[in-house]
Parts: structure tokens; sequence; C-alpha cells
């Protein structure tokens, strides 16, 4: 595998630009059989975002919840996206799988025409992509990965947005193929001074005006402060707070409440990141 450090882009000016216009998501139906995740909310929080990150059966979702959420989405007209992860039901596709691009590709494409498929029956369309967990941070330091995966979306369905960190490999090879992505900010996670998220299999209970003011302060000053204690910039499309996180839906609704009270509209992606 060809894997390479990422360092996030410099600027002259922290905060430069206040976003005036926000897509919010959120990964969705990641329950399995009778099991449910997310204190049982999925309806609850996508009334309240504008992207759905659907999991697609592999480490978590089955083909009922895939149906069941994707007419929940439909009903809020939030945008879909699929939500492939690593094989890895018990692990929550957050344990890293040694596996070939080639076969990471297959994975991801077979997860991703299942939940086409759902929306397709239901009349409505597939908006984007969006890996989970360590798949996710897997092609962020992968070239190789990020490269045959942009490069079958574009032979698939060129118009498929594909979600990412902006301090990732795969958003430079994104915008160096030319295919429309989206730099996510993570509220309910942490940073380090790599511009990247530090990832962890399990998170605790999180202060709902804390979150929200964190990513206030992202939309309008263009910061995040790491675990280092220092504030670095970062730039962003996209904010995602995690269904599985404690108290989701509170976090959700205070993080939403907090930027439309200054401002910032709630969009459909379309609108924040025009093809």
């Amino acid at each position: 595998m060809n894997k390479r450090q990422f360092k996030p882009s410099t600027r002259t000016k922290m905060g430069e630009t206040m976003k005036r216009v926000m897509d919010l998501n959120s990964d969705m139906g990641e329950g399995f059989g009778p099991w449910s995740i997310g204190e049982g909310a999925d309806e609850a929080i996508m009334s309240q975002i504008s992207s759905a990150n659907i999991a697609t059966g592999f480490h978590a979702g089955d083909p009922n919840i895939m149906q069941r959420m994707v007419s929940y989405a439909k009903q809020y007209g939030v945008g879909i996206g699929a939500h492939p992860g690593f094989r890895d039901l018990v692990g929550f596709g957050r344990r890293d799988i040694k596996a070939s691009s080639s076969e990471l590709l297959n994975d991801v494409i077979y997860q991703t025409g299942a939940l086409r498929e759902f929306a397709h029956w239901q009349g409505v369309r597939l908006q984007h992509v969006k890996l989970h967990g360590a798949l996710y941070m897997r092609a962020a330091v992968d070239e190789e990965f990020s490269i045959a995966l942009i490069k079958a979306l574009q032979e698939i369905e060129p118009s498929l947005y594909l979600y990412c960190m902006e301090a990732s490999v795969t958003y430079q090879v994104a915008k160096r193929m030319g295919h429309p992505v989206v730099r996510e900010f993570y509220g309910d996670r942490n940073y380090d001074k790599t511009g990247s998220i530090v990832f962890t299999r399990q998170v605790g209970q999180l202060d709902p005006a804390t979150v929200a003011a964190r990513a206030l302060r992202a939309c309008t000053h263009g910061v995040v402060r790491t675990v280092e204690g220092e504030d670095i910039a970062i730039d962003f499309d996209s904010i995602c707070i995690h269904s599985d996180t404690p108290g989701a839906l509170a976090l959700i609704k205070a993080t939403k409440n907090a930027l439309t009270s200054n401002g910032i509209k709630i969009a459909s992606l379309s609108e924040v990141v025009p093809r």
C-alpha cells in the first residue's frame, strides 16, 4: 500500500470567512436485527439533519433497517448516502482489517450498490458515499485505495459526492481527479495538531453546549482546539455528529440551534457544495 502522512494546508489568517450555509450529517441505521444503537432516535435525528450516511450491512445495518432509513430520509427531505465499512460487525467497523485495495474496493461497491437500489426502489437518488470508521481512516492515509475508490465512483456514478477530512490523502486525490468532495468537521471528536481526528472506538457522554460552541467557533473563526492545546485552522463543508455518540440527539439539536441562531443556514448539500 502507498501510504503517506498528510499535513493540513496552511493559511495566512484564521477565520477569514464565516460560514453562512452548512450541511449537517449523521451516521444512521447502525443497528442490526433486533439491536438498535443511538438510543433508538433514528427518526428524530433524521428530522434534524440535511444528509444521512446509512449503514450498509458490513459494520452495522441490515436490509430492513436500510429500507427504513431511506424511507425516513425521503420523508424529511434528507440527502441519502451509503456508509460502507469493513466487514466487521463484532468490532462495529472500528478495527483495521488487512486487505488489498482491490478487496476493499469490491466491498465498498457491493455495499453502495445495495443502498442505491433501496433508494431507487423508493424513487429517490443516492447523493453521496462516506466510508465508515477504520475504513475511512485507512483511505485518509492510503493513496492507492483512495485513487481506486474515486476512479470506481467516477465510472459508476460520477455525481456521487465523497465525504472525507480536509486533512486527508482522500481529499487531495479527489481534488486532483476532479471528483465532487465534501470536507467534514467532526463535532463530537477530538482533533490533533495534524488536522486529523483522534480515532476512538468508544466515546463517552459529551456536553451539548460544549459541542455546539465548538462547532460554532469552527464555523465563525475557522479554528479548532487540538488535544495538544493549540488552535489550528480548519475548513469544511459539513458537520458530522455520530448517532452512536451517547446523547446524540441532544448534541445535534444544540449544534443546529447554535448555528441557525447565528445566521448559519442548514441546507442541502447541493447548496453547500455545488457540483
